[in-house]
């Protein structure tokens, strides 16, 4: 059991959390049962809907993944809105499985093999092992069951989901299975390409319910049926269905339905390449996808009953997924899922904006549910088919602002398309005795753009055909002591390519031992090494050993070696995949041994990819300050532990995000950044990217202009690459202003008065100034004497006259004869200078009653004074224009 599952000593213990209180934006709630955190995956909840108090009670939901953010998100089929938001650490930039009832949900992260369990009914309980990381494990659910599934070695073990504890023993198989998903009647299927098989498996029961989840049952999980569906090392791929299973023989093209145990008759299907199943069928018809061909072929009652194109180009075509008549493929290369109508016709697109990556479509409590995990939605759509988006990111649930999104990736260029042919001949053909058999393996040939269906095997009188992910037949049967030859092509779309002849074989009762005690080791150079001690030859020497790889759903010769080790090359088996290897020795005669057991499972890494879209920028509101940014690394292979950035002789490590900001440069200084990720295997190699700090600003006068109590200045602030802010201030008492920074006025000046007016621009780096001399405009008035319309008055402002009269000016400030110094018409325009009390004048009804104590000094033979009451300044006769004389 250690193979599948390791569990750590301090992990597995249950944690009751006491209540808190949780602040949203909406005022103060209270939660009555939240997640407690323990080591490990450290689950946080975000948010809990304003209905919640058991997270379970609503089951139209789907938890979903969000790789940019690190959390998981619940989503309400009915609201198509997020009700609960979980913060997952350590997982950003990870693809995590999710399974999920109505009572659990359990994660694993592919990155790192950390699995997860959540209670939803009261959230008291948080569990976490550890397993091999990679492709090729996955988890299954359903009610109370949960099974985890190591395809590689071919172990199917059950846990309880309360504790993730192991219940009995596994269910072993052989080698390089694929499935393990269940039928709507709690069945779980799996497939055996190397037998040709498909098998049920039913769960033990669980424990009743206690303080620490009860008591593992004695017994484990039970196969209930095994059925053939293809000859030995045939291609298969399964969904499940209400009530059975679908089997596509991916060799053949041959679809099979099982139900009520009952193989049907196969449906041989026309695809020219492999095809794919959805892991779930909703419905009694079965698409078969064929990537290759952007095609679907729809299969019910025995039958094909439909094909249709699917529109675009590219090979990266999701399984169609079935769904209330209807059905839905999605294009990883586009973001777009396509959706077609039972008879196969088009319907409206469902595009994702950024995708960044795969999309996943689960059918779940009468809704599909369409997940982006590299984006920041996700769609709902209801059995009317009728489509709604989803904000992954929603801010109205408990737990505040979601915090910015890292950089949206730029589109990856279109691939060019490849010239298709026929394929390239199969790589060293190799084929080894037996007893009365003999084991033919080899390499795989050149796919040639389209994509290799089968492998086709030609000797001892028989034709064999193997799945393409298999590539070794034993073939039985034969006589010791006679020699045989095999022969072996590959086909494509494009049919058949060249053969190539094996090596002579005798079959021999005289075969070795099988190697022993197989050990595989991944390596951080990308390399794998496998070990086995030396097989006993009984007798005979042997003269190599070949070393085959088991991934998840194949297995395939991946090398010879002449001693008891095989160090794979970098690149010759795929980072973040499982594998595992078994060995066969073959003596001097030619005689090949059984295989070895199979070995452990490793994945293969390497450091990680360099981090792209790298960018550098201006930070305007801080000082010495870059903001850096990038799209996470490509792991190959390992978790990503870090980013170090590095600028200026200093580095700043990043462990969670894919931003930084760097601070302590000087001002206006050019910083070059470097950025690389750093994984199990080391650092990767450097993005980089350029920035400059915010300068100080500079300023440039352009123009000044007044009028009698203004001055404006024009000008133009360069801000450095940050945020400016700008005033103006004029000397000698004069006003100020701020806000524009390309024009800014001084009021409250006073007349024909000579001011300097300085120009302030402030930014994070420094505050500078620029002054400008600019003289306001004289302020004139208007004197103002206007006759009446009987009597006297109709004369009164005619002429200048003995006695008092309208418009006359003194040389002091009192209407004194002896210092007249003459009189103006009324409408006179005059310059005024300066104000000054004196004598009290009344303007009668000359000026509109206006009445003064007030002298107005003006340019009249020199200087000399006009009651205010007689003269009427411009800019609204306001005395509080003019200074003091």
């Amino acid at each position: 059991m250690a193979s599948v599952l390791q569990r750590k000593p301090e992990e597995g213990r249950a944690v009751t959390a006491s209540k808190r209180r949780w602040r949203s934006r909406g005022g103060l709630v209270t939660i009555g049962t939240v997640v407690s955190l323990v080591a490990g995956l450290g689950l946080t909840v975000l948010g809990l809907g304003a209905a919640d108090q058991a997270v379970a009670s609503f089951d139209a939901a789907s938890w979903v993944w969000s790789s940019n953010k690190s959390e998981i998100a619940r989503i309400n089929g009915v609201t198509a809105r997020v009700d609960t938001r979980v913060d997952v650490p350590r997982g950003r930039g990870h693809k995590m499985q999710v399974s999920q009832n109505d009572r659990f949900v359990i994660l694993r992260d592919v990155s790192t093999g950390r699995i997860s369990s959540m209670d939803l009914t009261s959230l008291k309980e948080y569990r976490a092992s550890l397993n091999n990381p990679g492709i090729g494990v996955r988890v299954a659910l359903h009610e109370d069951a949960a099974f985890i599934i190591d395809t590689v070695r071919g172990e199917v073990a059950q846990l309880d989901p309360r504790t993730l504890a192991p219940l009995g023993e596994p269910l072993r198989y052989p080698p390089g299975i694929t499935g393990g998903v269940f039928d709507g009647e709690g069945r779980l299927w799996i497939a055996v390409p190397s037998q040709g098989t498909v098998s049920a498996i039913t769960a033990a029961p669980l424990a009743s319910d206690g303080p620490e989840g009860g008591t593992a049952a004695a017994a484990g999980p039970s196969q209930i049926s095994t059925t053939a569906v293809a000859p030995p090392s045939h291609d298969l791929a399964i969904s499940t269905l209400d009530s059975g299973l679908a089997v596509l023989n991916r060799t053949t093209n041959e679809l099979t339905t099982i139900r009520d145990g009952k193989a049907a008759t196969p449906t041989t299907l026309p695809l020219t390449g492999p095809g794919s199943l959805a892991p779930r069928t909703d419905g009694l018809a079965v698409p078969v996808t064929e990537p290759d061909a952007r095609r679907v072929y729809v299969v019910a009652d025995g039958r094909m009953r439909s094909q249709f194109p699917v529109p675009g180009d590219g090979t990266r075509l999701e399984p169609a997924v079935a769904w209330e008549g209807f059905f839905y493929v999605a294009d990883s290369d586009t973001g777009v899922v396509h959706v077609f109508d039972g008879a196969g016709q088009p319907q409206r697109d469902i595009p994702f904006r950024n995708a960044g990556g795969p999309l996943e479509l689960e059918v779940r409590e009468n809704y599909l549910f369409i997940n982006a995990p590299g984006s920041s939605t996700a769609r709902v759509v209801d059995n009317a088919h009728t489509v709604r988006v989803v904000d992954k990111y929603a801010d109205d649930v408990l737990g505040g602002d979601a915090p910015p999104a890292p950089p949206t990736p730029p589109p990856p260029p279109k691939p060019k398309k490849p010239t298709v042919s026929e394929p390239g001949p199969p790589r060293n053909v190799r084929a080894a005795a037996g007893d009365a058999e003999a084991r033919v393996s080899w390499q795989a040939a050149s796919a040639n753009g389209a994509s290799i269906s089968r492998y086709v095997v030609v000797g001892a009188g028989r034709t064999f055909q193997v799945g393409a992910n298999q590539r070794s037949v034993n073939v039985t049967g034969l006589t010791n002591g006679e020699t045989y030859r095999f022969e072996v092509h590959a086909v494509n779309a494009k049919g058949d390519g060249p053969s190539r002849t094996s090596n002579p074989v005798r079959p021999t009762s005289e075969v070795p031992d099988a190697p022993t005690e197989v050990r595989a080791e991944a390596r951080p150079d990308g390399t794998v090494v496998v070990r086995w001690p030396a097989a006993n030859g009984q007798g005979l020497d042997i003269k190599r050993y070949t070393v085959t790889a088991v991934s998840e759903g194949g297995s395939a010769p991946i090398g010879e070696s002449d001693g008891p080790e095989l160090v794979l090359r970098d690149g010759e088996l795929q980072y973040g995949q499982q594998y595992a290897f078994t060995v066969v020795a073959v003596n001097e005669r030619g005689a090949g041994s059984k295989a070895s057991p199979v070995s452990n499972s490793v994945v293969p890494f390497a450091k990680p990819g360099r981090p792209e879209a790298v960018d550098a920028a201006t930070v305007g509101d801080q000082a010495g300050a870059v903001r850096v940014t990038w799209t996470p690394s490509v792991d190959n292979g390992r978790p990503v532990s870090k980013y170090v950035v590095t600028a200026g002789g200093r580095s700043t490590d990043v462990v969670d995000g894919t931003a930084v900001t760097l601070t302590g440069f000087d001002a206006g200084a050019t910083v070059a950044v470097q950025v690389r990720a750093v994984n199990e295997a080391g650092d990767s190699e450097p993005g980089t990217a350029t920035a400059r700090t915010v300068a100080e600003p500079t300023v440039t006068i352009t123009g000044s202009s007044a009028t009698f109590n203004t001055a404006t200045v024009t000008f133009s602030v360069d801000a450095g690459g940050g945020t400016a802010t700008c005033s103006v201030s004029a000397n000698n008492g004069g006003g100020s202003d701020d806000g524009s920074c390309s024009s800014l006025t001084a009021k409250k000046l006073k007349p024909s008065t000579a001011y300097t007016l300085t120009v302030t621009a402030k930014n994070a780096a420094g505050t500078v100034t620029k002054t400008r001399a600019q003289t306001t405009d004289a302020l004139y008035g208007t004197a103002r004497c206007v006759n009446g319309e009987e009597g006297e008055t109709r004369t009164y402002c005619n002429d200048d006259v003995n006695g008092r009269n309208g418009n006359e000016i003194f040389e002091v400030t009192r209407q004194d004869n002896d210092r007249q110094a003459g009189w103006v018409e009324n409408g006179t325009r005059l310059k005024a200078f300066c104000k000054k009390s004196g004598e009290h004048v009344d303007s009668y009804i000359y000026n509109s009653q206006k009445a003064s104590s007030m002298w107005i000094q003006v340019d009249y033979k020199g200087k000399n004074y006009i009651p205010y009451a007689w003269l009427n300044l411009d800019g609204g006769d306001d005395l509080d224009n003019l200074p003091g004389c």
